[in-house]
Order: structure tokens, then sequence, then C-alpha cells
């Protein structure tokens, strides 16, 4: 799955303008909470609880227009709790937002 689409950058750009800081600092907000429902999920033990934190990060990605983490959202809410590959595509993906956060 693609990183980033072209959708989440046109959010970005038009909620900061020209302001490099104020990019950066959304980008690391949106990291942080994509962090936090990923915590959730990796703790989640029981059906509800991981459809939960998966529906919660859908609509975290929906909000930023964020195509490609839907779909891991999408395939999260599917999936088994506890899902390897389903947490492991969400931390990577987390991972290389947070570097793109502090470029």
């Amino acid at each position: 799955m693609a990183f980033e689409t072209a959708s989440f950058d046109t959010t970005l750009a038009a909620a900061a303008g020209d302001d490099v800081g104020l990019m950066r600092e959304l980008r690391q907000g949106y990291a942080m909470s994509i962090a936090q429902q990923l915590d959730l999920l990796t703790r989640s033990r029981c059906d509800a609880n991981w459809v939960m934190a998966a529906s919660r990060l859908r609509s975290l990605a929906a909000g930023f227009h964020d195509v490609a983490l839907m779909g891991m959202a999408d395939a999260a809410r599917t999936a088994a709790p506890g899902e390897p590959t389903v947490i492991s595509e969400i931390g990577g993906y987390l991972e290389k937002l947070g570097r793109r956060a502090t470029d």
C-alpha cells in the first residue's frame, strides 16, 4: 500500500497554507493520534475492543483524507484481534509518517 496519498498532503496543505511549522505540527499531532489508536489495537484482546480501535483509526484517517491508512484500518476491522500483519503494517506506516513529521 502506498505510503501517503496526494489527498492527505493536499488536506494538510489546505490547513497549514505556507506555514511549514504548522504543517510539521499537524503531521506530528496526526502521528501521535495514530500511535494512540495503534496502542489500543495492540492491547485489544476481544473483538469489540479491536473493532472499536480500528474504527477510530479509520475515522481519524478519513478526517485527514488519508486513503492509505483508511485501507489499513478497514483491513484491521475485518482481521482477528492482534493480527500481527495488520499491526506491523500500521506500525510501519506510522514510523514513516513520524520521520516525515520531523523533516
